[in-house]
């Protein structure tokens, strides 16, 4: 088996154990929350319901990957030339179709919502998806969302002709960008704390997406340059230890906020009993696996990548972007899930 194959297999692996463990943890998710049919009222189909979940992760994951491999050329630099632009031929086509792929799942969830949205109608038609996006806040975050997805997609075909003529920070701040109009139509229910629950969520989804798309990037395409990885990855353990505190910091804040603030619930019940509760619980329990996973290639493994040496990073990104995607899962039902669940 040739070099170039066994470096293609290792990015199909990365790419499996990503998008399988979101495909688990949504599942998990969905499991945990589901509640029984209310006599009377009219119910959404269980193809909708799990299906949301489902498409929401791969509208996240696809995400990722558009940032990452836009922050991937930050990350290398731009004084060796002839050292990246090899990885930057592969990296940005890949963006192009990631973003693609995050504005088509942007606009099938958003029609699978209208379905949740109308749960007595047999069909939808075009009218429905335009009342949801007019009557539901959730609808407009996800035009928009796909609206700059497309636009991310246009800047990356002109890098794809014109190279880093089309800023490569451009491109990661309009991936930041349309990061942000879905998690505030998610859950800060607490009025008096709406504000600071919002900006949390934020700084909480950039810091999550940032992380793991440049981790992403550089499993999938810089383990194979030792002199590009011994570069860039110093740089991105700086990012990544600033995403890991505002990221754990912003998701415990949140978590506890709409548990110890709702007022059915004592909050260790609300920890420990509910769905809501235990899903956080479980996102916290893969920020410390990450965190540990992380340390351990920050002390363990960078020094002997400065120095060009031969090591297993592949294999503990990829462990370490697999738990990244189930956490990704538990987020996507996390953000729909209600507090207390109805009974």
């Amino acid at each position: 088996m040739t070099q170039a194959e066994t470096t293609s297999r290792a990015r199909v692996a990365v790419l499996f154990c990503v998008v399988t463990a979101g495909i688990v943890g949504a599942l998990i998710g969905v499991a945990l929350t589901a509640t029984a049919p209310v006599p009377g009222v009219a119910q959404v189909s269980e193809a909708v319901s799990v299906s949301i979940p489902l498409v929401r992760v791969l509208l996240d994951i696809s995400a990722v990957a558009t940032i990452g491999l836009a922050l991937l050329s930050v990350l290398v630099g731009y004084d060796r030339p002839k050292l990246s632009e090899p990885i930057m031929r592969l990296a940005r086509p890949a963006s192009v179709a990631a973003a693609l792929i995050w504005a088509t799942t942007a606009l099938v969830a958003l029609i699978l919502q209208t379905a949740e949205y109308r749960p007595g109608s047999s069909t939808l038609s075009m009218s429905d998806v335009g009342s949801y996006i007019a009557d539901v806040g959730a609808g407009k975050a996800l035009l928009i969302v796909a609206v700059l997805a497309l636009l991310h997609a246009g800047l990356g075909i002109l890098a794809l002709k014109h190279g880093e003529k089309v800023p490569a920070e451009v491109r990661v701040g309009l991936g930041l960008f349309a990061l942000l109009p879905l998690p505030v139509t998610g859950h800060a229910s607490n009025w008096n704390y709406h504000d600071y629950t919002m900006i949390s969520m934020e700084l909480h989804v950039m810091s999550a997406v940032a992380w793991t798309g440049g981790l992403g990037a550089m499993a999938v395409l810089l383990v194979g340059n030792r002199t590009l990885l011994a570069h860039a990855l110093p740089r991105f353990s700086k990012l990544a230890t600033l995403c890991l505190i505002l990221g754990a910091a912003t998701g415990l804040f949140n978590g506890l906020i709409e548990i110890s603030l709702n007022p059915s619930l004592g909050f260790w019940e609300g920890v420990f009993t509910t769905p809501y509760g235990q899903l956080v619980l479980l996102k916290l329990l893969c920020t410390g696996v990450i965190a540990t996973l992380g340390a351990y290639t920050r002390w363990k493994l960078m020094p002997r990548i400065v120095r060009h040496d031969r090591t297993a990073l592949a294999a503990w990104a990829t462990l370490e972007l697999t738990v990244m995607g189930l956490a990704f899962g538990f987020a996507v039902v996390l953000t729909r899930a209600p507090v207390v669940p109805t009974t």
